[in-house]
């Protein structure tokens, strides 16, 4: 894909503008890829089982055009507001990156958001014969036909909250660190979009926060000899929701395009995937 071809694809008003710059990227899950400029891109590649592949020649040569493309749009861009990016000094940037990045990692939620995938992780570790023991006894229920048994409905239970635990494991680090480089950012630059930027993507570790909360509440019901285990997690969410809250109070208030702009229902139920060619 050229320029031009993403250009026009860019124009088409039947995607919302945006829409993936504050989103879980949880497509299987989404009630919005229809609208999504990112997800038309990334089925072109999908119908392509070569392009996903790192091992393939066809993924790199993928990465490269996609990379060429990027490049020529912001010289384009820079072009037309003046900006000459051979003037712009690297040593600098490299030196401002450094002291962001450094500043980002000593914050208080992205300690705690790294802990906490830390902590997921173990928990994984520890109990991955309980969990394989559980489905087991599950599969017996149903092949037994127990009487007021539903082993089917537990499994898929369990099955979902296990895919949104691993899912927003380490994505609420990265949505925070991404977060926190936008509001120093914003402070050490004065920039005005900074900080709102860091409003929307505070708001998707929020939300991903919420959710693995009622992923491991209902974990907490289905293995309730896993009690403390698991109310050391919810405990460290908590926690760790708190103080996102008091470091981005305008967090809740940010309009993600089209999540919040239009009346939806999140898909979260079992995930709805994609149909290869």
């Amino acid at each position: 894909m050229d320029k031009e071809q993403l250009k026009k694809l860019a124009k088409d008003p039947k995607f919302i503008s945006g829409i993936y710059n504050y989103c879980d990227r949880w497509c299987e899950r989404c009630a919005f890829t229809s609208k999504c400029m990112n997800y038309a891109l990334s089925e072109d590649e999908v119908n392509d089982p070569r392009t996903q592949d790192i091992t393939n020649k066809a993924f790199w040569d993928k990465l490269h055009e996609i990379f060429q493309v990027t490049f020529e749009m912001l010289k384009e861009s820079a072009d037309e507001m003046g900006i000459d990016l051979n003037a712009i000094d690297d040593k600098e940037i490299q030196k401002q990156e450094k002291k962001v990045h450094e500043i980002v990692e000593n914050q208080l939620y992205t300690k705690a958001a790294f802990s906490y995938a830390k902590m997921v992780d173990d928990w994984f570790k520890s109990n991955n014969d309980l969990i394989e023991t559980r489905a087991e006894e599950m599969l017996s229920f149903a092949q037994a036909q127990i009487p007021g048994t539903r082993p089917d409905k537990d499994a898929l239970k369990i099955q979902d909250c296990l895919e949104v635990v691993r899912w927003y494991q380490h994505q609420i680090y990265v949505k925070l660190c991404r977060a926190a480089s936008g509001m120093i950012r914003g402070e050490l630059e004065n920039n005005e979009y900074s900080p709102q930027d860091a409003n929307g993507s505070a708001k998707v570790a929020l939300i991903g926060i919420e959710r693995s909360l009622a992923a491991w509440g209902e974990m907490l019901n289905q293995f309730p000899e896993q009690e403390n285990s698991i109310l050391d997690l919810l405990v460290k969410l908590k926690r760790l929701l708190r103080q996102v809250e008091t470091a981005f109070p305008n967090a809740r208030a940010f309009i993600r395009p089209g999540f919040d702009t239009a009346v939806s229902k999140r898909k979260m139920t079992r995930p709805r995937h994609r149909k290869t060619k």
